[in-house]
């Protein structure tokens, strides 16, 4: 029997290791510090050249994407008297008032429903399809699943059109139920290849000592696979609300206003004198909470199953 001992790294390489890491960190979060900075800028400082590093915070941005603005002369202005309410003092210094809310709102909302939506169907799904593919003799199973991988390897504008098609056909253009169907239907694939390759290495032993004791088999997968699949649940179901959460393509073909979610809104933000960049880079950050909040919430499954491991034969 061979033995081998481990060297501890010296701590030059450590240096060295975490120097690397800081500036990947840096490098990778730099345009995102940008995007937040730039929603606390004035258009005017947004649109800087060379671009402003130190400047003066404002939320002009945050109240520009929530609200809708029109321009009035000075005596209509001074009809109005004076405003009442801090954002509403923000706007009135460009001579604007603020005509009414923003559609942002319902369009973050379409976002979060059809999101979390597709996500809760790929979990169930994908689990219980797993399970299946994992467990039980399905017939030409790996021709099956190959099948099912093959469905991520093409670009969704080669399917564009025959959705698109279709969509319209059963009157699911522009609804809530259209694209989370859509969007299950693509992240189903991934949903299925990585829980089944979390289920496999749960041992079988366990279901079937469960079995023996008077478990259906309902009841063993219930309480005996699906705590040990945690951790492949929590990070499928974070893959699966990422790829629905940032997907833009279909979202513009198939959706113009009822359905619309934000990422094919927030482009589209125009200000008075054009594009708002301020308030697109507004909406750019509130669009990134959800995820994080989703991804934070999940962590200690995740961090669970690293510390502890999981149960291999």
């Amino acid at each position: 029997m061979s033995s081998y001992s481990v060297t501890e790294p010296s701590k030059r390489q450590k240096w060295l290791a975490g120097t690397l890491v800081v500036f990947y960190a840096i490098v990778t979060l730099m345009p995102l510090v940008w995007i937040i900075a730039t929603g606390f800028k004035s258009p005017s400082d947004s649109i800087a050249y060379p671009p402003k590093l130190l400047f003066q915070p404002t939320l002009e941005g945050y109240v520009n994407l929530f609200t809708t603005r029109t321009r009035l002369s000075e005596a209509d202005l001074q009809a109005l008297g004076e405003p009442t309410t801090w954002y509403e003092r923000l706007v009135r210094k460009d001579g604007l008032v603020i005509a009414g809310p923003s559609r942002f709102g319902e369009r973050f909302y379409n976002s979060v429903v059809i999101g979390f939506g597709s996500t809760f169907l790929c979990i169930v799904l994908g689990t219980a399809a797993a399970y299946a593919f994992s467990r039980f003799k399905v017939p030409l199973k790996d021709d099956l699943l190959f099948f099912i991988l093959s469905t991520r390897m093409m670009p969704p504008i080669a399917v564009a059109i025959p959705i698109f098609l279709m969509f319209r056909s059963l009157g699911l253009s522009d609804t809530h139920a259209g694209l989370i169907l859509l969007y299950t239907a693509v992240n189903l694939s991934l949903s299925v290849w990585l829980l089944k390759g979390f289920i496999d290495e749960i041992p079988i032993e366990y279901e079937e000592a469960a079995l023996i004791d008077g478990y259906t088999r309902f009841q063993a997968f219930y309480k005996v696979v699906l705590p040990q699949a945690v951790t492949g649940i929590a990070s499928t179901a974070i893959f699966c609300l990422i790829f629905a959460w940032n997907e833009y393509a279909f979202a513009v073909l198939l959706t113009s206003g009822t359905a619309q979610t934000a990422p094919p809104f927030i482009p589209t933000i125009i200000g008075v004198s054009g594009q708002d960049w301020p308030a697109v880079a507004a909406g750019a950050t509130l669009f990134l909470v959800p995820v994080v909040v989703f991804t934070i919430v999940l962590r200690k499954h995740l961090l669970r199953g690293i510390t502890f491991g999981a149960v291999r034969k």
